[in-house]
């Protein structure tokens, strides 16, 4: 290294001893140190000469750049070892297994949407244990199409995906969270409810919003909450509505999100969208919404009204 570095005039020796050895002064140690700090920082000899020269950009210029090419480093870094652990999950047991995992990889990480819906095919119908594989090329698919083959994949390949959908949904970008939530709810079991429950404190709306849908169509009752407030809000309001329905088949569950729901109209001014929403909720729930209904249908506005008495009706027509 001090050969190299004195042969591009980085780090020359201010002397020589009588047997030729480089004798490097004070100054020359203290050269050095700053040429192998600045090395530290990722900076280039070429660029390290020009720092030490003053000829370099401003060191925040400079400092921004570096920073760039680390994240680069690292980026490739990260997809290299998600690419191994891929390979690793599948337990390949020669090489020829090898390869065509590093194929299928290659399929699903294509730019082409039509070669990454193939490559999920071609995994449906491998014996390799492909699962998670399949999980994390799901967790980053924006195309429905493809997204939609990476489902039909998950459901029949060979192993579990569910660890990785559940570790997905503490990723920082909710995009892929919400992913993960669909993905999960298509998988179903009691590993994906366990996961989804603590989705519904998610910070992203629409992540907490979507696993309150699928837990509330699998009977979770902690998901009532947040499918009240789906209805109430006009979000999904109609699969929200559907979930309560089911969750309201148990008398006493109906009976509570009835009371949230009257505790809605009387705690503050639901505007008219809302009342109106709080009537086609109820059209599938049991005599515990007759009450709550008889005074919507009472209800100043008429659109109001006239809902929640044609709820009354086909109620009424279901029962007879």
């Amino acid at each position: 290294m001090l050969r190299h570095y004195d042969a591009i005039g980085l780090v020359s020796p201010s002397g020589r001893t009588e047997a030729g050895y480089r004798e490097y002064s004070q100054a020359d140690a203290l050269r050095l140190f700053q040429v192998e700090s600045l090395r530290s920082l990722g900076l280039g000899l070429a660029e390290v000469r020009q720092a030490l020269s003053q000829q370099a950009p401003h060191p925040d210029v400079l400092i921004d750049a570096l920073m760039v090419r680390s994240r680069e480093r690292l980026a490739a870094e990260q997809a290299l070892l998600c690419r191994l652990t891929a390979v690793s999950a599948t337990s390949p047991d020669d090489w020829s297994a090898v390869l065509d995992v590093v194929h299928l990889l290659k399929g699903l990480e294509s730019t082409h949407a039509p070669e990454r819906q193939r490559a999920a095919f071609d995994a449906a119908s491998s014996d390799a244990p492909l699962a998670a594989l399949i999980a994390h090329a799901l967790l980053q698919e924006q195309e429905p199409n493809v997204a939609g083959a990476l489902h039909w994949a998950l459901g029949r390949t060979v192993g579990s995906g569910t660890s990785v959908l559940g570790a997905a949904l503490q990723q920082p970008d909710p995009a892929v969270r919400e992913r993960a939530v669909l993905a999960l709810a298509k998988l179903g079991g009691s590993d994906a409810v366990e996961s989804l429950r603590g989705s519904l404190l998610d910070p992203a709306e629409r992540v907490r919003y979507r696993a309150a849908r699928v837990l509330g169509g699998w009977g979770i009752r902690d998901a009532i909450p947040l499918l009240i407030e789906q209805v109430l809000g006009g979000i999904h309001d109609v699969e929200a509505a559907d979930a309560l329905a089911d969750l309201a088949e148990d008398p006493a569950i109906a009976k509570q999100i009835v009371e949230r729901f009257e505790a809605a109209i009387s705690d503050g001014p639901a505007d008219v969208q809302t009342r109106v929403r709080i009537c086609q909720a109820l059209a599938e729930f049991n005599g515990t919404a007759s009450a709550l209904l008889a005074r919507l249908a009472a209800d100043p506005d008429p659109s109001v009204a006239r809902n929640a008495r044609y709820v009354m009706c086909i109620r009424h027509d279901a029962l007879t």
